[in-house]
């Protein structure tokens, strides 16, 4: 069975979703969900039906999947709907733009027995799956710390677009881009129960922060600690590491994460591995290796993940709650960075 799969909205990530189902071979774009001018141009180059809202599309058609890459305070609304119709959504990060939308959205995916997705397209790298891999074979023994840094210089335009919207706050780096960060180190590292955290904007001077600074609790007994700046002329990023998106240039020296345990240390995406072949001692040398990866576009791997789920041949890697479970930590550090307090998740 081929995945009828909609995409509602028309912007950068949703155009990606569009060209990944065409190219897929398990799915084929349905429509496309976008009441702005850029849908008549999209659907005409993918010669699919154009509709104005969830609702006009569900009247006329039902597809197998939606995905919902429209603005962040559309998704629980937009989530709701899919939800209602019987239509299996993935819903782009945050799945939310409010910690009780998206409970709201999540419990009623639960309820109605509807898959419900979160967009954290990170999931499904090759990159992160072979971290994981290695993180739970135990080699590095026990987590103690890690280390992650999202450090990149977001261009003036950046924040003309849409009216200037990521200039005010909900804009910022913190809920744009930590929050997949966030969702990764959880993945790494385990549940984030504790959250402190500072921010800045004294380099933009906008309503809304362009650097933080955060302490992260593991439930495991872990710390981590985190940069975030969108406005450091640094490579310490994701997307210029991983050489997952060519939009961006890369600098293979350098990485985002660095886990350290009791036996062992893993750089990521370098996947540099240091463990202790002995006495564990830092006069002692470690066994060095850098761990082989076979590459793959995360969301072209996401499209055919969500047209498995959609066919009953897999359970979600990212589910709604997954989104939620992220979007809380982000919530709290918010939260801490308002109060100056630790906040418990």
């Amino acid at each position: 069975m081929t995945a009828r799969i909609a995409v509602a909205g028309a912007g950068l990530i949703g155009r990606r979703h569009i060209e990944e189902i065409d190219a897929s071979g398990s799915a084929e774009l349905a429509s496309i969900v976008d009441p702005g001018p850029a849908g008549p141009e999209l659907a005409g180059k993918y010669s699919v039906a154009l509709y104005g809202s969830l609702g006009e599309m569900f009247a006329a058609d039902r597809p197998d999947g939606v995905i919902l890459a429209t603005p962040n305070r559309m998704h629980v609304d937009g989530g709701l709907e899919c939800v209602a119709a019987g239509v299996p959504v993935i819903v782009e990060k945050p799945i939310g733009d409010s910690v009780e939308g998206a409970t709201r959205l999540v419990e009623a995916g639960v309820v109605a027995g509807v898959p419900v997705l979160t967009g954290h397209h990170r999931q499904h790298s090759p990159i992160m799956r072979k971290a994981r891999e290695i993180v739970a074979s135990g080699v590095l023994g026990r987590i103690v710390a890690v280390t992650g840094t999202a450090m990149f210089h977001k261009p003036d335009d950046y924040f003309d677009a849409g009216g200037g919207w990521r200039r005010e706050p909900g804009g910022g780096p913190i809920l744009l881009n930590l929050i997949h960060e966030v969702n990764n180190l959880q993945s790494l590292v385990g549940e984030v129960v504790r959250v402190q955290a500072v921010t800045s904007n004294a380099t933009r001077g906008f309503p809304v922060e362009d650097t933080a600074a955060m302490i992260f609790t593991f439930a495991g007994g872990a710390l981590g600690t985190f940069l975030l700046s969108d406005t450091a002329a640094s490579a310490r990023s994701w997307e210029q590491t991983s050489k997952e998106n060519t939009d961006y240039p890369t600098y293979p020296d350098e990485d985002a994460y660095h886990i350290a345990g009791t036996d062992g240390s893993l750089s990521i995406p370098t996947m540099r591995l240091r463990t202790f072949p002995g006495k564990h001692s830092w006069y002692e040398p470690y066994e060095d290796a850098t761990v082989e990866l076979e590459r793959s576009d995360p969301l072209a791997n996401q499209v055919e993940h969500f047209a498995a789920v959609i066919r009953g041949e897999a359970e979600p890697i990212v589910s709604g709650r997954d989104g939620l479970t992220t979007l809380r930590v982000v919530d709290a550090v918010l939260q801490a960075a308002q109060t100056g307090r630790p906040v418990d998740v």
